[in-house]
């Protein structure tokens, strides 16, 4: 029987060393476990269908650098703007309100490098969602070089949504490992929108671990939006822990690429806590996605309400798979998960895998997925009324995906969105 790779031992040498000691024994320490790691294969469940489009080259190993040269975001507003994984502070604009502290890794002080390592020691990113699953990103934990300690102290309010842009330059081979960790204090509330973009057409590897802790009644919105080039491979991990009466509210709006993953677990661990998941993904050529949720209702009287849907032209392929545990002691729960899909192309896949794991027995639980095709009596229908094929096309798969577009609250990302969104149209429905 052929056995799984190994991971390279290239991808564990000592990365760059400006770091306080407790993030740098803690890095030494994932290194060293992850020295007889296997790499995913077909047989692995979480990468059945992922696993054959994951290149880790020795080239890949290398970190790229961290000195390349970008301009300032062209955003209005709060940016944290980090380059291959390491902030950039003389091309950011930070925030300055009184309760909210960002600060780079490098600089940390004594006090909160040990609050960065004890919430990276919990984190629930690096953990598999299911025993025998295979979970990539404790590679972060072994290579990050930099990151951000975003902290909001109790009843503190951001303004502005803080916009940190994750650029990546491949100009030629190696990887980068962005981390963030965002704690928010009691009844405090932010909105952050991570923006993944890149430069250059070399083959590279993204992988980006952000973690969000929640305290009581906190409230936090995180917006995802991913436009990297074809030839990056991506690998996102967002975890969240919640607290009493705290909410948590995900957009993530993806482009497809030669490997795009996001692994989001959420746990609900405090009573009343509630969290909203939605995802929008669009995948074309050979482009390849796949995203994985996790939500664990931990505590009684929680709610969560999750909505993904994918569209795939072409010969590409997307990937839902969204679980929902409920833990013995979460009675009163309330979960719905809803994944709708539309293949444009009869040479496009999409595979879709709803789980629901309950071990209470007062619950409100359901799901559902769906997989098809746009319909020739709605196109005829548009047609007849003076609409080109084309057109009616474009309207029908856009009336498909806008009910979640629209409810992005950040009006900047949302014609980001709809310009990507309008180039992958005119590229899916081209006329003969």
């Amino acid at each position: 029987m052929k056995t799984a790779p190994m991971l390279s031992s290239a991808f564990l040498q000592p990365a760059g060393q400006a770091l306080p000691t407790t993030l740098l024994a803690l890095r030494f320490d994932r290194a060293s476990s992850l020295a007889d790691l296997l790499l995913p294969t077909r047989r692995t469940e979480n990468w059945k269908y992922s696993a054959k489009h994951l290149k880790l080259t020795d080239e890949m190993a290398s970190s790229l650098p961290s000195d390349a040269s970008v301009e300032a975001a062209d955003i209005s507003g709060y940016t944290v703007v980090l380059v291959n994984g390491v902030v950039r502070p003389e091309v950011s604009n930070y925030p300055s309100i009184e309760g909210l502290s960002i600060q780079r890794f490098s600089e940390l002080d004594v006090d909160d490098a040990a609050l960065a390592a004890d919430l990276i020691g919990k984190s629930i990113s690096d953990q598999p969602a299911k025993s025998g699953s295979v979970n990539l990103s404790q590679l972060n934990g072994a290579r990050f070089e930099d990151g951000l300690l975003i902290q909001l102290k109790p009843n503190t309010v951001l303004d502005q949504p803080l916009f940190v842009i994750h650029h990546t330059t491949a100009s030629h081979s190696g990887s980068a490992y962005p981390r963030i960790l965002v704690a928010v204090g009691r009844n405090s509330q932010l909105t952050v929108v991570e923006d993944y973009v890149s430069s250059g057409d070399c083959s590279v590897m993204v992988n980006t671990t952000t973690e969000f802790n929640l305290d009581d009644g906190a409230n936090v919105t995180s917006i995802r939006l991913n436009t990297e080039g074809q030839a990056v491979q991506h690998m996102g991990t967002t975890g969240v822990r919640q607290q009493r009466s705290s909410r948590f509210e995900s957009h993530s709006v993806g482009f497809g690429g030669t490997l795009r993953r996001h692994d989001l677990h959420v746990r609900l661990e405090g009573e009343g806590a509630e969290c909203k998941l939605n995802g929008v993904v669009v995948t074309q050529g050979t482009q390849h996605y796949d995203n994985h949720t996790t939500i664990e209702h931990v505590a009684a009287n929680c709610n969560s309400e999750e909505t993904y849907r994918n569209i795939a032209a072409d010969k590409s392929h997307a990937i839902f798979n969204g679980r929902i545990h409920i833990h013995q002691d979460a009675q009163k729960s309330n979960a719905n998960m809803s994944n709708k899909n539309l293949l444009l192309t009869n040479g496009a896949e999409i595979d879709t895998k709803p789980e629901l794991e309950i071990y209470a027995d007062d619950v409100k639980c359901a799901h559902g997925a769906t997989i098809g095709r746009l319909d020739d009596e709605s196109i005829f229908y548009l047609v007849s009324r003076g609409l080109s094929r084309r057109d009616a096309k474009v309207l029908l798969t856009m009336a498909f995906i806008n009910e979640l577009v629209d409810q992005i609250p950040v009006e900047q990302v949302r014609e980001s969105a709809n310009i990507g969104l309008n180039q992958f149209f005119d590229q899916a429905f081209q006329e003969v």
